[in-house]
């Protein structure tokens, strides 16, 4: 049996024969990480940076008027990170007193931000933020000791006496 086509029709099909066998060879095989998405490309199948690292989520916040103090701005960042705010009383006296602080205006707006650099931006540079990814919690606690300021002379410097030296 022979199949009659119109002679105009013969090189199109050729060249979508053509086309087609060329893609089969040129196209390179899928690794096993991989997943086709569609006619000419393929994704890597494996977790997104912020879905590997929560804190890595990149966030664009602007915090509602009944949110006042620092603590208040952490718990609303933190709401839907999968993290907490650890207790309190587990917390030091610094850091309890820093949560208590009012928000400033300037924080009210962040992003486009990591939520890492959110927490870390709302805190200050004088606290360092603390994980515990097994428990998934989050405090904060103080950079360096704060020493209290006195205007006594440091007895560690000399002083030179003039008469010393002759």
């Amino acid at each position: 049996m022979k199949i009659h086509t119109p002679r105009n029709v013969r090189p199109a099909l050729f060249f979508v024969f053509g086309v087609m066998g060329a893609y089969v060879v040129i196209s390179p095989p899928l690794q096993a990480s991989e997943v086709q998405v569609g006619r000419y490309s393929a994704l890597r199948a494996m977790p997104t940076v912020a879905q590997a690292d929560l804190l890595s989520t990149i966030i664009t916040v602007r915090f509602p008027e009944h949110i006042q103090t620092l603590g208040e701005a952490v718990h609303y960042l933190l709401q839907r990170s999968g993290y907490r705010l650890a207790e309190h009383h587990a917390a030091n006296s610094a850091t309890a007193d820093l949560l208590a602080l009012p928000l400033p205006a300037v924080h009210r707006n962040l992003g486009p931000i990591l939520l890492k650099q959110a927490l870390e931006t709302l805190v200050g540079p004088m606290f360092r933020l603390v994980q515990d990814p097994v428990h998934r919690l989050i405090s904060f606690e103080l950079c360096t000791p704060m020493r209290r300021v006195t205007h006594e002379p440091d007895s560690s410097l000399k002083t030179e006496d003039p008469q010393d030296g002759e």
